[in-house]
């Protein structure tokens, strides 16, 4: 005969056995961003947009765990770990910068994970995927605006790292067949306070235009250094400078220069027959109530969402949330995405195409009296 505290005790135990089974069941997805350090103008937004990411999809509760990894790979590699072995992630989020992201790919193959870039990055295995306009879709609009305005030689200055790598290559390889000469290849460390030697190399050159292949604040200083040493020629930034943070540390030494952008940041400039510009507009209005100053990289955090929402219903026909067939469900899902509109693009990925942005996700855009203005 079982006593009635015994069977209260086979209660609680079953109780708290199901409530586990139960809590378990709801998707845990992680976020790494950059939030502090040289990077945070980028990383903190992509942090904070999490914050605005529904707490369901397809009914199903959905659990956010956001980690800073202040743009160290070694930090952003933990992080990966952590997510993986301890939190038992359906999928990640992350990171803010391309160096991050490299050193996080390699993990996602091993575990079998989902795992979203919020930085362009070369595929490496079929569990990465990459938010952010490709590279080349984005100097490809440098190099059109270059060519149209009569530009034959271009300076380039960038990260010494693998952002900087990825726009020289982009620009040495688009370039030549646009008629563009490139004349130089210098580089410069993110955490650098001064490229003074480098802009002399360049200007001894005497280019055209000068591209700058970096991103965040530390962009602003080699524009900086060609506004004090009187350079009169085009300047072009990437992508990874279109925030009210670089503006406010460009100040005057960012006036006039030209980037492309995705749509997000000038969705008010968008025609109404833009597929992306309401979705732009109401997360933009969102975030604008709750932080203040929106930035792009809000936006792309907040499209990882998106694919993930169009995605996860598909994973839950197939297997249950935390285990190893709802994560291969999962990837399957968000590679076969098609015309999934976002804020900064719409979205059509393929097993050859972990990017998925074509030129929707794309404008070129000019610094007017301390503002990004759509250009055409």
């Amino acid at each position: 005969m079982i006593r009635a505290s015994g069977i209260a005790g086979i209660v609680l135990t079953l109780a708290a056995a199901f409530a586990a089974a139960t809590a378990r069941a709801d998707i845990t997805i992680g976020g790494t961003f950059s939030a502090t350090g040289p990077n945070a103008a980028i990383g903190a937004p992509g942090k904070n947009a999490m914050e605005l990411m529904p707490g369901t999809i397809a009914g199903q509760a959905v659990k956010y765990i956001a980690l800073d990894d202040a743009a160290d790979p070694s930090i952003a590699v933990r992080n990966m770990r952590k997510f993986v072995q301890e939190d038992k992630v359906d999928a990640i989020i992350g990171s803010s910068a391309t160096p991050t992201c490299l050193a996080q790919s390699d993990i996602a193959a091993e575990t079998k994970t989902l795992f979203l870039c919020l930085a362009p990055i070369p595929i490496r295995n079929p569990w990465v995927f990459s938010v952010p306009q490709a590279t080349t879709i984005m100097v490809e609009g440098i190099v059109e605006h270059m060519k149209a305005n009569g530009v034959k030689t271009v300076g380039f200055i960038g990260f010494a790292d693998g952002w900087g790598d990825q726009n020289y290559d982009a620009i040495v390889k688009l370039g030549p067949p646009a008629g563009i000469k490139v004349l130089t290849n210098e580089r410069y460390a993110r955490t650098d306070t001064s490229v003074n030697a480098q802009i002399l190399k360049i200007l001894a050159t005497r280019p055209d235009a000068v591209f700058i292949g970096a991103s965040s604040t530390p962009a602003a200083l080699p524009s900086q250094a060609l506004l004090d040493r009187g350079y009169k020629g085009k300047v072009y930034h990437t992508h990874g400078v279109i925030s009210p943070q670089f503006l406010r540390v460009g100040g005057k030494g960012v006036e006039g220069v030209l980037a492309p952008s995705g749509p997000f940041p000038v969705a008010e400039q968008l025609p109404d027959s833009s597929p992306i510009k309401k979705i732009a507009l109401d997360f933009k209005a969102a975030y604008q109530a709750k932080f203040g100053p929106v930035s792009p990289f809000a936006g792309y955090s907040y499209d990882a969402y998106l694919w993930l929402n169009a995605a996860i219903p598909v994973a839950l026909k197939k297997a249950k949330p935390g285990t190893v067939e709802f994560r291969i469900a999962l990837r399957d899902a968000v590679e076969a995405l098609r015309d999934v509109a976002g804020t900064q693009a719409v979205y059509s990925l393929t097993p050859s195409n972990h990017n998925g942005v074509d030129r929707r996700g794309r404008v070129m855009v000019q610094v007017e009296n301390g503002d990004f203005k759509v250009i055409h």
